[in-house]
This record gives structure tokens, C-alpha cells and sequence, in this order.
């Protein structure tokens, strides 16, 4: 077994307390240093939010289960309250739901991670896997694209 299907089953089994204290504290670091690398702050917030929307969507589909999980902090990225239809709509909005947006979402996402510092990088990507295993399993479709974004 690699290292990396190592960590994701440890996200798979990490139990919801943990899940939250790390997914919160990782999120504090990303959010400032994104925000000290752009024009404005939002910027920082957009990109990260951006990178949470695209961890849903690995697997092509948008769960009750993985947006009631995230909701509070897409609420505290968006700066309001957040619906699941809300939540849709941004997929589709971003493109999301359709595999050549999405390709070029995911395109911009990786642009962005060969700017950022090796340990930022680091941290952006064990959250994405953390949100790929809310449900409990990271499927083949979320693997592939994390290791994508690890390239």
C-alpha cells in the first residue's frame, strides 16, 4: 500500500471531531496565506472556495451528506447563508457539472498550486482529500483527482 492510500484511509476513518479541529485548523492558514498573495483578501477566500466546490465535485456528484458537512464553512467563505440549492447553483455556475468546465476549473486549480509554497500546496491538498472522504471513502474518481493536483 503507498503512502498515499495510507492517508486516505486515514481521512476515511478519522472520526468527525478530529475531522473538524484539522479541516479548521488547516483552513485558518490557507485563507491567510491566499489572502496575502492576491489584490484583496476575497480573492484568497474565492480561490479557496473554489478548491472546496472542486473536491465535491471529484466524484461528479454534489451529496446532501458532503454539503451539510461543509455548509458552515462555505457559509464563513461566502460570507452568507448557504443552501444546498445555493451550493448547486455555484456548481453549476463554476461548470461543475460538466466535464469540460470542470477540466478547465481543474486546470486553473493546479496553475495555482505550482504558485503557492510546497507546504501551502500541502495543506490545500489534505483538505481536498479530507473533503473527498466526508462520506467516508474516497472513491477512484476523487483519487485520480488528487493525485492530479499533487503532480
Amino acid at each position: 500500500m503507498s503512502d498515499f492510500d495510507r492517508l486516505c484511509k486515514e481521512f476515511e476513518k478519522m472520526d468527525p471531531l478530529t475531522y473538524s479541529a484539522v479541516i479548521k485548523e488547516k483552513s485558518v492558514g490557507i485563507l491567510t496565506a491566499l489572502s496575502a498573495i492576491t489584490k484583496n483578501g476575497m480573492d484568497g477566500m474565492t480561490i479557496y472556495a473554489d478548491f472546496i466546490l472542486c473536491s465535491i465535485a471529484a466524484d461528479g456528484k454534489l451529496s446532501k451528506e458532503e454539503f451539510s458537512v461543509l455548509q458552515p464553512s462555505l457559509c464563513l467563505l461566502m460570507g452568507k447563508d448557504v443552501t444546498y440549492e445555493d451550493a448547486r447553483s455555484m456548481f453549476k455556475e463554476l461548470g461543475l457539472d460538466r466535464s469540460k468546465d470542470y477540466k478547465e476549473v481543474m486546470d486553473l486549480m493546479v496553475d495555482i498550486l505550482g504558485l503557492v509554497s510546497q507546504e501551502l500546496k500541502d495543506d490545500i491538498i489534505t483538505v481536498c482529500m479530507m473533503v473527498c472522504a466526508i462520506d467516508g471513502r474516497i472513491s477512484f474518481r476523487e483519487k485520480r483527482w488528487i493525485r492530479r493536483l499533487i503532480e
